[in-house]
Parts: C-alpha cells; structure tokens; sequence
C-alpha cells in the first residue's frame, strides 16, 4: 500500500460532457483511492456553517467581487476593494482549500475540479498527479444526451460552452494558471480517442513510470 506519508493526490480538471467525472470515479476504484467531487463543495459550506444552497448555486463559478486581502493570499492582483460579498466568496475558497489539503493529508485519494492541482501545488508529502479530461464537442454534446442533462443537441452544446466559461473564469481567477492549457497539467486525456477503461490503465501506468516505488493494487483484466 502507499506510504501515508507520501499519498498520491490525483486531481482531475474537466469540460463538462467529458466524462471527466467519471474517469476520476473509475480510476480510484481502480486504484483503491477515495474519489471526492461536488460534496467537498458541500462539506465547505457545512463547516463554515452557512446555506448549502447557496454553495450548490456558487459550485465552481467566478466570485462576485475580488477582495483584496484574498487577492494578496491567493497569488493574484489585489484590489482596492472588499465587500460582504467578497468575504463570502473568501470563506467559501478558503474552506474548500482546507478540505482539499485536510484529504491529500488523509490518504490517497482523486479529487474533480475546485482547482486542486493548484490547491495542492506545495503540499509538503502528497504526490500529485494533475490531470485534465476533454473530448470533441460532438462527444460531449452526445454524452450531456445521454446522460440526461438536456432534449436536444442544441440546448446541450450550449450548456457545455457556459460550463467551461464558467470553470475556465473560476479556475484563472484563483490561480496564476491556464484551465485547460496542456501546460498546466501533468496528462491530458481525449476521452473520445480511447475508452474509459484504456484512460484508467494508461493513468495507472505513468503512476508506476513517475513513482515506482509506490505499490498499486493489481490491475483488475476482463
């Protein structure tokens, strides 16, 4: 098993229809890791003590006002300003960041989203693996279908562009990095070029190539 002291920490950044989400699932399944989504936004909300509902309508979108102190902490341009507003959306990163590193510190684990390769980018023990899922619109548009989320071809391209434009504002605020820039991460991932399944075998290899000395579980054959 991996070292407590040494948790491999897998985030995994997405545009939505990617199937990103359950990527992250089935790959720590695979691994034998937790896997953390929207309920770190949640448990964020409970810690603080406010309305979940309003965390489940902020879920990864850009902050109503820049304050100026978190500007100061988070590594970005501070502004002249700080409002009641901004400290909600302050409190708001700042739980979500303490969840984020409060579970890297836990064990081994895949977390989707809240810019947590960023989150955890000086962890001082986790080893973390960034990764970013996208696909063809086509697939995504065709995966939003199936799933449920829209009627018609339309509706469901639309809702995927609004979604990336409101990941992609939340994630360049809060960092000094690209969303979805191959730079920014460690793989990218066409999840419309292989299967799910040749996604997850071919993470866990680069697991074994960047750390071989972490011993996984043993890969599960059909």
């Amino acid at each position: 098993m991996v070292d407590s002291d040494n948790n491999i920490v897998i985030t995994v950044g997405r545009q939505f229809g990617s199937g990103g989400r359950e990527f992250g699932r089935r790959l720590a399944e695979t691994l034998g890791f937790e896997f953390y989504d929207k309920r770190l936004l949640l448990e964020a909300a409970r810690m603080a003590g406010m309305d979940v509902s309003f965390f489940e309508r902020s879920d990864e979108k850009f902050p109503t006002f820049v304050s100026g102190s978190m500007a100061f902490n988070l590594g970005y341009n501070p502004m002249p300003w700080y409002t009641a507003s901004s400290i909600s959306d302050e409190s708001l990163y700042r739980d979500i960041a303490t969840m984020i590193n409060s579970l890297a510190d836990k064990g081994s684990c895949v977390i989707v989203g809240r810019s947590a390769d960023y989150v955890l980018r000086n962890h001082p023990t986790a080893r973390v693996i960034s990764l970013f899922v996208h696909a063809p619109i086509d697939i995504c548009v065709r995966r939003i279908l199936e799933r449920g989320d829209c009627d018609n071809p339309k509706a469901a391209r639309q809702l995927a562009e609004k979604s990336n434009k409101l990941r992609a504002e939340y994630y360049n605020f809060y960092t000094d990095r690209q969303w979805g820039h191959a730079a920014t991460y460690d793989l990218c991932l066409d999840s419309g070029s292989i299967s799910m399944e040749d996604a997850v075998a071919l993470v866990r290899h680069y697991i074994t190539l960047r750390y071989p000395d972490v011993e996984l579980p043993e890969a599960a054959h059909s």
